[in-house]
């Protein structure tokens, strides 16, 4: 991994495009260009943004009271209002592969025992969960939520990425669980489906959106929790919410060995 000395701010970074959706400002003039093609071609990305947060929000809320103790948030991206560790008073440890999302993840939960921060990649699953920031952190023993938010939408075909996911839920004791959302192109007309993926193409990890069975596929080994792989906004709502999806989110729980 490289260190902060090697951010590159010279093309956009999906990380702190998605910061800039939010209303972040960990973000530099390149992402903020960028992040501007997006809104002038999706207008509502701000509000889907909001949504997809909202969703892994519920997700963890709901985990945490089901008796979920330990969760890995792969992809965690850049720290922003109504993080995991706020969500419940278990271990957790932020994943992401950005010198920048990390080094704002440390600062974020400096002198927090209970949180622990990595600097690994999804691609390399195996060595992520050697980190000791995961390995000395969780218990692999006993359930474990994996977090997969916004992340695998920029993990290529080429990558499979269901066997990645095979290979961390592998690692996990029966009753772990996997929560993922990923963007969609279900419903989008073409022209601005491609003017999009032209915009990311041109950014720090080009975006693959995927139909809903691809995604559903992604649960291989899994038993999806009601009401199954939907779009995010409708993941067990909270009353009065705005419901803005650009896609599909769902939490499963691993099946017995």
């Amino acid at each position: 991994m490289t260190g902060l000395g090697d951010v590159d701010s010279s093309i956009p970074n999906v990380a702190r495009m998605y910061d800039y959706y939010l209303g972040g400002y960990h973000n530099f003039a390149v992402d903020r260009e960028a992040a501007e093609k997006i809104l002038a071609i999706f207008p509502d990305t701000p509000a889907a943004a909001r949504t997809n947060r909202r969703f892994l929000q519920r997700a963890v809320r709901h985990l945490a009271d089901a008796g979920v103790r330990q969760f890995l948030d792969i992809g965690t991206g850049l720290p922003t209002q109504g993080n995991v560790h706020e969500m419940t008073d278990g271990k957790v440890v932020y994943v992401d592969n950005d010198p920048v999302a990390v080094a704002q993840a440390r600062s974020l939960v400096d002198g927090l025992d209970r949180v622990s921060v990595a600097c690994a990649d999804l691609r390399e699953p195996e060595a992520l969960l050697a980190d000791p920031a995961v390995a000395g952190h969780l218990d692999f023993s006993r359930p474990v939520a994996i977090l997969m938010v916004s992340i695998l939408h920029f993990v290529p075909d080429e990558a499979h990425p269901g066997d990645l996911i095979a290979r961390l839920r592998d690692a996990t004791a029966p009753g772990s669980h996997l929560v993922v959302s990923h963007l969609t192109l279900d419903g989008v007309p073409v022209a601005p489906a491609a003017a999009g993926q032209q915009v990311y193409r041109q950014s720090s990890a080009p975006i693959v959106p995927r139909a809903k069975a691809a995604i559903a596929n992604l649960f291989d080994g899994y038993d999806l929790l009601e009401p199954g792989l939907v779009w995010l906004g409708e993941w067990r709502p909270d009353d009065g919410e705005e419901q803005v999806s650009h896609g599909y989110g769902g939490v499963g729980v691993r099946r017995e060995r």
